[in-house]
């Protein structure tokens, strides 16, 4: 609740009341209630009809109790459509992903260490057996010593990913400052920081062609913070290997985007800033050529940070939610409705855009201005698709 108010305070864009916001504001309390309610009954459900609650889920998930965080682990994959088979694979990915923790993100010290108490242990259990044998002494083996060079050496992969680390750390520090729940030295905020470096850091030992990436951190708090604030203490407790998963899988369509040497392949960040230029040509030619060849303001100057983080930098945490749930839950696929959004935002600045110079126009879409996120979101959903990219694509 604590973190509800806090997301409440921080995030959510003020309201301009005007006459008759009153009775606006007891409709959309009736419709949260109703929307909320056809959520419950859908996930409810012994086998949950995934297409319908995506239906419901892309027009917004009310705050508040869990319906976001089990709503996302289900449309993601996460989470199999049979409730049946929920805590079973909760618990199976919960105990892979402890694992996993235990096999990279343990010092090499503390792996020897396990591994002597579990020999120790064994040894006392063979203490009676009546075969007597010569003491056993143990050495450290080449690839286990601290000054080995080898790339084998499990001491010299240590050692690489330290730097890696510290990059994570210095940005985490960065990742929504002027909320509590992820900033401050309280053992509040340095909990979920440390929940959130192991995963950053699991992600890039398990990805050793891409790694940790900057910004990554900005696209895992959403996951991290919906999943932190279940209402559900079982699944609160778990957020952090919960956040891995879906981390991974929110990343699996779009990971390309972060590894350099794809730039300019089909599946590069470079071809999909060229996607959002020719869906922004579709719909309005006079703003795509007033960007394109007056002001000279290429996607890549915009786009890049837009496409590659989802968002997550241009509004605040409240906003991401609500566009967030557009993205995960649209028919088109995550990618496709992220450039509808971005190709929206655009849309929604034309006026600006086109009396603006180069110097201008980059100030903007770098400092995105606030906006209504309803509005936005139903822009988006009215575009006319860009036809060009299917016939290519089929």
């Amino acid at each position: 609740m604590k973190a509800d108010a806090e997301l409440e305070h921080n995030g959510r864009q003020p309201r301009h009341e005007k006459d008759g916001s009153s009775h606006i504001s007891v409709i959309k309390t009736i419709e949260a209630d109703e929307k909320r309610s056809d959520i419950e009954y859908e996930i409810s459900q012994k086998e949950i009809n995934l297409e319908k609650l995506q239906r419901i889920a892309s027009t917004g998930i009310p705050e508040g109790g869990n319906l976001r965080a089990t709503v996302w682990k289900l449309i993601l994959g996460y989470l199999p459509p049979s409730r049946d088979l929920w805590e079973k694979e909760l618990s199976e990915n919960r105990k892979k992903y402890a694992k996993l923790k235990e096999e990279l993100l343990l010092t090499p010290s503390e792996l020897a260490r396990m591994k002597e108490e579990a020999f120790q242990s064994n040894e006392h259990n063979n203490a009676h057996s009546d075969t007597a044998g010569p003491l056993i002494r143990h050495e450290i083996s080449h690839e286990d010593h601290p000054l080995s060079l080898g790339k084998a050496s499990v001491w010299h992969q240590y050692f690489e990913h330290t730097e890696i680390a510290e990059q994570i750390d210095r940005d985490l520090q960065r990742t929504h400052p002027e909320m509590k729940f992820f900033s401050g030295e309280s053992s509040f905020g340095r909990k979920h920081r440390e929940s959130m470096r192991n995963v950053l850091l699991l992600f890039s030992k398990l990805n050793p062609a891409i790694r940790y990436v900057q910004g990554m951190n900005e696209v895992l708090a959403p996951l991290y913070y919906v999943f932190s604030t279940d209402t559900d203490e079982k699944n609160a407790s778990n957020a952090e290997a919960d956040s891995f998963s879906c981390f991974v899988l929110l990343l699996s369509d779009s990971v390309d985007h972060f590894c350099q040497q794809l730039d300019n392949s089909s599946v590069g960040i470079l071809s999909t800033l060229s996607r959002l230029s020719d869906l922004l040509k579709a719909n309005d030619e006079e703003l795509w050529r007033h960007l394109e060849f007056t002001s000279k303001v290429k996607p890549q100057y915009y786009g890049f940070r837009w496409i590659t983080l989802l968002l997550t930098q241009e509004f605040n945490l409240q906003s991401i939610l609500r566009i967030w749930d557009s993205l995960i839950s649209s028919p088109f696929g995550i990618q496709e409705m992220l450039l509808r959004v971005c190709c929206a935002m655009l849309l929604c600045v034309k006026s600006r855009l086109l009396s603006g110079d180069f110097a201008a126009n980059l100030k903007l879409l770098q400092h995105y201005p606030e906006i209504n996120i309803e509005h936005l979101l139903q822009v988006a959903q009215d575009l006319t698709p860009d036809t060009s990219y299917y016939r290519m694509s089929s």
